[in-house]
């Protein structure tokens, strides 16, 4: 397909200032912050951009193909829409805008259990090609009737998750009141009033939910009882018991997020994990542990040919998904980048978004005389 984007927001750096002018500062600080002092934020981004990758330009070169398979599926790019929670915060209806982008794409979108769409509009979006990322439910019954859902929305992919067993310490977050208990302060109010087009699709489209959770959720909660809601109601540290279950279920491919070390990837493919993404959760959970690509080198090199290695966190560009996949990461997510674009750009911010990347991706390949995705860790210098 042609792609075509907005030549006055050509970067990620574009997008992202763009962003930050038209949304409130407490959802800008949301979407943008890390953890702590945001140390490891910085990190992951710094170190995957010192990889450096080898051109050959004496060869004999027939194009370059982005085209990518990842556990038995095919693709137009090798990277998708990581999973990101509260996306109707950020930017009004911004999980149907990058569902829709991602099917026009041929790529992967990935639904969070606590974004603002829900498990069955994603799959009507996407053609029953939407991945769904599960929080894990405290009670057995309401893990079940979730991932029922899902297998019924025939959702290819399950992806759990492993990175919250304790919910990030986010300074900005708690001085926003978007910690939970969340709370709307005068002085987010104000905010608001100070962005009256995001304020206008807000009304437009609706206060932002939880919809693949409102079928559990009591009406009428206020703030502070929804903030013990889903306190009571999800447990984030996984461990066999937990896992084995999920494997049992679930007929299609299941993905563990948040792995970090070969100790958990030995785990995983024990369990019969078909996939893992190794990830940080981008950089918003542990600001002391290391950036994503320190141990996505060592993970993919001891154990790629056993499980489908995947990475997320810290990438912003086409540049970057080569920086990971000559790394040995077979595929590639973000989340950031692509709610920068809807932040920015609204409706059209998921086509935009998407089409940098590839063009980025085409322009690198070409440059290395690079033909296939799979080739890349061929150029790592």
């Amino acid at each position: 397909m042609t792609l075509e984007f907005n030549p006055d927001f050509p970067s990620m750096d574009d997008l992202r200032n763009k962003a930050k002018s038209r949304i409130p500062k407490f959802a800008f600080e949301y979407l943008d912050g890390g953890c702590n002092e945001d140390v490891n934020l910085r990190r992951n981004t710094s170190e995957l951009r010192e990889v450096q990758l080898k051109p050959h330009y004496l060869r004999d070169f027939n194009g370059a193909s982005m085209k990518t398979k990842i556990l038995g599926m095919k693709y137009d790019a090798p990277f998708g829409i990581a999973p990101v929670g509260l996306q109707g915060l950020m930017w009004p209806n911004s999980p149907e805008i990058l569902a829709r982008a991602a099917f026009l794409h041929n790529i992967p979108f990935v639904l969070s259990t606590v974004t603002t769409t829900s498990i069955e509009r994603a799959s009507e979006l996407t053609e029953g090609r939407a991945w769904f990322q599960l929080y894990h439910p405290t009670e057995n019954s309401l893990r079940d009737d979730i991932i029922k859902r899902a297998a019924a929305a025939e959702c290819p992919v399950l992806v759990i998750l492993c990175d919250v067993p304790t919910f990030g310490f986010r300074p900005r977050d708690i001085r926003n009141g978007l910690a939970m208990p969340p709370k709307m302060s005068i002085k987010n109010i104000f905010q608001v009033l100070g962005r009256p087009y995001w304020a206008f699709n807000t009304l437009k489209y609706g206060q932002p939910n939880f919809e693949t959770l409102r079928p559990y959720m009591p009406k009428g909660l206020d703030l502070k009882q929804l903030g013990k809601f889903m306190d009571q109601t999800f447990s984030g540290r996984l461990n066999e018991e937990k896992i084995k279950p999920i494997r049992d279920m679930w007929k299609g491919k299941l993905v563990l997020k948040g792995v970090a070390s070969e100790a958990d990837t030995e785990e995983a493919i024990r369990l019969g994990l078909d996939g893992i993404i190794v990830s940080n959760h981008g950089g918003r959970q542990l600001d002391a542990g290391e950036s994503t690509i320190k141990p996505l080198k060592t993970i993919a090199s001891t154990y790629g040919e056993k499980i489908e290695v995947m990475m997320d966190s810290g990438l912003r560009s086409g540049p970057d998904v080569a920086r990971a996949m000559a790394c040995g990461a077979k595929f590639t997510f973000m989340g950031r980048s692509f709610m920068y674009g809807t932040a920015a750009l609204g409706k059209k911010g998921g086509d935009h978004t998407i089409s940098i990347l590839k063009t980025q991706l085409q322009q690198v390949m070409e440059q290395l005389c690079c033909e296939r995705v799979t080739d890349l860790p061929q150029h790592l210098i």
